[in-house]
């Protein structure tokens, strides 16, 4: 498969990747981030796990060179490439209290947690199963106080993240739905299976 397959914004796709399999996660607009979460294609108790990560690769800023771990401490992706090089493993995916809480938004709004629930529903995986994203092309910053803000992202036209499967991995990518990580705007992302783009 080197199609490149576009999630519209808003919106997400499931789907597998064999171990050696090279995913290309792009940004055909700019500004646009994408929440991904893995899961053992043939064990679903294991998954991604941002704690991990965070704790193996001793950085909360992941790029080019790490790896992501799952819950079991054992590696599910390396990154091989990263044209943008600032991702968040900090935050969980927006879902409809996200928009409540934060924004006192009233009624429905696509949330990343939504579109993640139901593209990997098709797979057996619950809504509840589904663990902290890798939030590709997040701007998360935080002062000394530790206070967290999230700025629009710095990614450009065309950047692009690369990972390589360490594992048979369920694999479930969003067009991100929250306005503060976007920049107050919704726009589409782009993956390809194979050799990637360049």
């Amino acid at each position: 498969m080197n199609d490149t397959i576009t999630i519209e914004k808003q919106t997400g796709k499931a789907f597998v990747l064999k171990k050696g399999e090279i995913l290309t996660v792009s940004d055909p607009q700019g500004g646009q981030v994408s929440d991904m979460v893995l899961f053992n294609e043939h064990d679903f108790g294991e998954k991604i796990s941002s704690g991990k990560s965070l704790d193996f690769e001793e950085s909360i800023l992941l790029t080019k060179g790490n790896y992501l771990w799952s819950n079991r401490s054992r590696k599910m992706a390396k990154i091989v490439e990263d044209t943008n090089g600032r991702n968040d493993f900090l935050l969980a995916p927006c879902s409809k209290e996200t928009f409540e809480i934060m924004y006192n938004y009233e009624g429905y709004h696509p949330s990343c947690l939504d579109n993640l629930s139901k593209n990997l529903q098709p797979f057996g995986i619950e809504t509840d199963d589904i663990p902290t994203a890798f939030n590709i092309f997040m701007n998360v910053q935080f002062n000394e106080q530790g206070k967290l803000s999230v700025l629009p992202p710095t990614s450009k036209a065309g950047d692009y993240i690369q990972f390589e499967a360490q594992m048979d991995l369920v694999v479930c990518l969003t067009a991100c739905s929250a306005e503060d990580s976007n920049g107050g705007t919704f726009k589409p992302i782009q993956y390809k299976i194979g050799n990637g783009f360049h």
